[in-house]
């Protein structure tokens, strides 16, 4: 039986759906069955493999909406073993449109539940926001993984995530976990990014990835080649970090289910 993994943070621009993209090829290159489902109505993990966004046929939104099945919305990558659930701007519009549907924050647990037969993992990449749509996440989910940029606003709002977490966990879904902190844009040479790591060990301790990711141009140019690090550089600092968390993360795996 495999595991929806959610990557959540609602503070924007702090490497969520970079980590989510990497983390998923690096994991599926070790040998995993991964299914990255991009829940972000941005849709950036679906460009960022490539996916035209805005001419599908059938998105997220669809199989959200109980238009069609998750099977028919399930697309191949460029990564053996990884495929994606893409998705575009249509997805904005569930947050309205699920509010008359009865038990509006299961939709997402309904329409990919059964996909834990299939699937080793699946990386669920959340938007930036504690909406609807993160709710949805949340409860589907059975772990959560928390990017933290290294800077003095990391913290600010991360309570609010933490006492979402809880209330779900009280309400909704007693089975959630926080799998792991990953520490994003991570500059050794600065001050700043020491002291707010100290500030986040001392609030997680050892849920925290050992492996911080760089700042990294690579990381931020793959997306717009549709390609993850891994094949659009894969000697960059960027990928050897992604790399080297995967091979953490699937440790952390093999003693939770040993």
């Amino acid at each position: 039986m495999g595991k929806i993994i959610a990557f959540s943070n609602q503070k924007g621009g702090v490497g969520k759906t970079t980590t989510a993209i990497n983390l998923a090829a690096y994991v599926a290159i070790a040998g995993k069955n991964v299914l990255l489902l991009d829940f972000d109505p941005q849709g950036n993990a679906t460009s960022g493999y490539g996916i035209e966004k805005n001419r599908l046929e059938l998105t997220c939104y669809d199989m959200l909406m109980g238009d069609c099945t998750a099977e028919q919305v399930i697309l191949p990558t460029v990564i053996p073993n990884l495929s994606i659930i893409p998705c575009n701007i249509d997805l904005a519009a569930a947050e309205v449109d699920l509010v008359t549907v009865p038990a509006r924050e299961s939709a997402l647990k309904r329409a990919i539940l059964h996909l834990k037969e299939r699937f080793d993992y699946i990386f669920v990449d959340c938007p930036p926001s504690l909406g609807l749509l993160t709710l949805n996440a949340l409860v589907a989910c059975d772990s959560v993984v928390i990017p933290i940029q290294s800077e003095f606003f990391a913290l600010e709002g991360l309570s609010q995530l933490m006492n979402t977490i809880k209330i779900v966990k009280q309400r909704l879904n007693s089975a959630i976990t926080i799998n792991g902190v990953v520490l994003t844009m991570y500059d050794m040479r600065t001050t700043i990014s020491k002291q707010v790591t100290q500030e986040i060990y001392k609030y997680f301790g050892d849920k925290i990835y050992t492996v911080p990711v760089p700042r990294n141009i690579k990381l931020v140019e793959s997306p717009s080649f549709g390609i993850p690090v891994v094949l659009h550089a894969p000697r960059s600092s960027g990928a050897v970090a992604y790399q080297a968390l995967a091979g953490q993360f699937l440790d952390r795996e093999e003693k939770l289910n040993g």
